[in-house]
């Protein structure tokens, strides 16, 4: 069964029910779900999941003290310990009555001062530049069950569409990047027989273009390990995988080496083929620095245009 599955309905059999006759009063202001860390937030689990962190279980998410009080917060607290501690086959692990650092009872401004560093979830421009993608995502990924004012509903639509001007910035560092470690710097290094630079380079020019592709999809890159998983479920350049996997998972002797060039290249026209499509671009070329540039002259917002285009890196 799929974490998130497993906790709607644990939701739905025993939360609900618990809230609705002991909270009625305080349940239009909370929300509820399984939302943040972990694979199964992410729809990612498999069985081999199920060997830590996996059991029934959600979050609630409480407004501030002037709504919900910290007498009905140790209520919720009390209230969520005492529910089952087997469901549908799984036990729940003993946790305190406030739960685990993935369930149980919190406010929403603590959840979010821990995954994006703001308790009211606006993000600064330079917040967006250095903030992870990948949390970003966890306050934006799993389910709510219950969302009582859509204060939580509202937040997590209004950021999980990357700001264009922010989207542009990073798109053009990333093809900057792949520029400098893939068209120009791999093959200056193979020339020189240092093939443990080279395989660095295309180590660097591997992650940038992800990165690159995930941005032109308007997507978050997630957390690495999940990076390739996630590729597979874009709508444009899923097919990069296999090419980006090929580059970093062989050797760079002169044979493989000129194929491997022939793949940056590859990699590169399909990049510029959809900034072309998306209209992000003016340059009618093969260099990624000339995109680069003009993908950040598309940027409507002076003072991001005006930034280092490597300010989002």
């Amino acid at each position: 069964m799929k974490g998130l599955d497993l906790s709607r309905k644990f939701f739905e059999a025993c939360g609900r029910p618990m809230l609705t006759e002991q909270f009625a009063d305080i349940l239009p202001h909370i929300a509820v779900g399984l939302v943040g860390q972990g694979s199964e937030c992410m729809g990612f689990d498999d069985e081999l999941s199920q060997d830590h962190d996996f059991e029934p279980g959600f979050t609630i998410f409480l407004p501030g003290e002037d709504v919900v009080d910290r007498r009905a917060e140790f209520l919720l607290e009390r209230a969520y310990g005492r529910l089952p501690k087997e469901f549908d086959g799984y036990g729940r692990s003993g946790l305190k009555p406030a739960g685990g650092p993935r369930h149980g009872v919190t406010r929403l401004s603590e959840f979010l001062m821990k995954t994006i560093g703001r308790p009211d979830g606006n993000l600064t421009v330079r917040d967006w530049f250095s903030i992870p993608e990948q949390s970003i995502i966890e306050v934006c990924d799993g389910e709510l069950f219950h969302d009582g004012d859509g204060t939580f509903t509202a937040l997590r639509e209004r950021l999980g569409r990357m700001p264009e001007p922010i989207r542009l910035k990073k798109l053009s560092a990333c093809l900057l990047m792949m520029s400098q470690t893939g068209q120009y710097n791999y093959k200056r290094l193979t020339e020189r027989g240092d093939e443990r630079g080279a395989q660095l380079c295309l180590i660097e020019f591997e992650k940038q273009a992800r990165h690159a592709a995930f941005l032109i999809n308007g997507a978050y890159m997630p957390y690495y390990k999940w990076a390739y998983r996630a590729f597979a479920d874009l709508k444009v350049l899923p097919e990069l995988s296999g090419r980006l996997y090929g580059l970093i998972s062989t050797g760079n002797d002169p044979q493989r080496a000129a194929e491997k060039l022939e793949t940056i290249e590859d990699v590169a026209a399909r990049i510029i083929c959809e900034l072309q499509e998306q209209n992000l671009t003016d340059a009618v070329c093969a260099d990624l620095q000339k995109h680069a540039f003009s993908v950040n002259d598309r940027i409507a917002d002076g003072n991001i245009r005006n930034m280092d285009i490597f300010a989002a890196l």
